[in-house]
């Protein structure tokens, strides 16, 4: 018997949800879950791995939350590496401890790589399993706006967070302004860099990625504004990813320019400052963003020199509310919110 097969033996026998409450969080059918937690066999990896999660998560959502009051359903869904998956999570753990007076359950659903049709199907699977909202981070595409307009159709409420899909038929966006978020990036580096000519490394996850497009246009906009003299090296497509974020580096590093300044826009910050390394560059300056683990400790050792922070958990506070007021009144407002930036130095982390 596995590891994760004696964890879930194991917590069936003191667990207090009923099979298809654990269904619902799993995003599983319920005979699925029933071989699942009675360890019969022909169940997938995949599948026990799902359950295990949904019970951990139904737990830590009893410890935190009132039983009494209405039961609001809602599904994460989001395209990101897992470090920033992890930050999602958390911030939504945290979010939770603010509603005593409703009891929400949250489905997450994290995909490091999430093709258009991975991201209509999570979509649809979701619409038909029943949803009191989504709290969706994807790319932006005309197909994945018209499975939100079906989604909204269906009574379910869509939420973008971080990168938006404005125009769409989603109820609100929660994240910071991502244009805003450049123009503050283009600030910090122009200060740093002087005049005359010098490249800029950007770095963006997904050309696909609304929010990370506007970052990019702003930065690019204000910098050459303040410093005409600039040129772009522009790395983009590595999904945040350590080894993609590399390879794409590989080839632009080749051409042997030097390169005076980075704003990593979609992370895989490791994986820049290693291939940096590799062909002896040295910045002048580095902007990012996030404080997730690894950004904290790259900022600490002064690898990098600023983070763009917003407050994911003030995000999900503000989700959370406006999807526990759309499940009494369906009819309510659309609502755009953008966090306050946070400038990050290794003096104030």
């Amino acid at each position: 018997m596995s590891e994760a097969q004696i964890r879930i033996k194991n917590t069936s026998m003191t667990h207090r949800f009923p099979i298809k409450e654990i269904a619902r969080q799993a995003g599983l059918g319920t005979a699925t879950v029933d071989r699942v937690l009675n360890n019969r066999p022909h169940v997938s990896p995949q599948s026990r791995k799902r359950v295990e999660t949904a019970l951990r998560e139904l737990m830590v959502q009893e410890a935190q939350l009132a039983a009494q009051g209405r039961r609001v359903f809602l599904d994460v869904l989001a395209e990101a590496p897992k470090r920033f998956s992890r930050e999602i999570q958390r911030a939504a753990e945290s979010a939770l401890l603010s509603f005593p007076a409703a009891t929400i359950r949250v489905r997450f659903q994290f995909h490091e790589i999430m093709s258009e049709a991975d991201t209509l199907n999570a979509l649809e699977r979701i619409a038909k399993r029943g949803s009191n909202g989504i709290c969706l981070k994807a790319r932006d595409t005309p197909a994945v706006r018209a499975m939100i307009e079906a989604v909204t159709q269906a009574n379910i409420p869509v939420f973008t967070l971080v990168t938006d899909l404005p125009g769409s038929a989603r109820k609100g966006y929660f994240g910071l302004d991502n244009a805003k978020a450049g123009r503050i990036a283009a600030y910090l580096i122009a200060q740093s860099l002087p005049d005359g000519a010098a490249t800029i490394l950007t770095s963006r996850s997904q050309d696909s990625f609304r929010g990370e497009t506007d970052r990019f246009t702003a930065f690019r906009n204000q910098i050459t504004a303040q410093k005409p003299h600039v040129q772009f090296m522009d790395a983009s497509g590595g999904a945040g990813m350590t080894a993609a974020t590399g390879r794409s580096l590989d080839r632009m590093l080749a051409q042997g320019r030097p390169v005076s300044a980075v704003y990593s826009i979609g992370g895989g910050n490791t994986a820049i400052l290693r291939k940096l390394a590799e062909f002896r560059q040295k910045p002048i300056v580095y902007v990012a963003h996030d404080l997730d683990r690894e950004n904290r400790y790259l900022l600490a050792n002064g690898t990098i020199n600023y983070i763009l922070h917003h407050d994911l958990s003030q995000d999900m506070r503000k989700l959370f509310q406006m999807a526990c007021d759309l499940s009494s009144n369906p009819t309510g407002p659309e609502c755009a919110q953008s966090s306050d930036i946070q400038i990050i130095t290794p003096y104030n982390l």
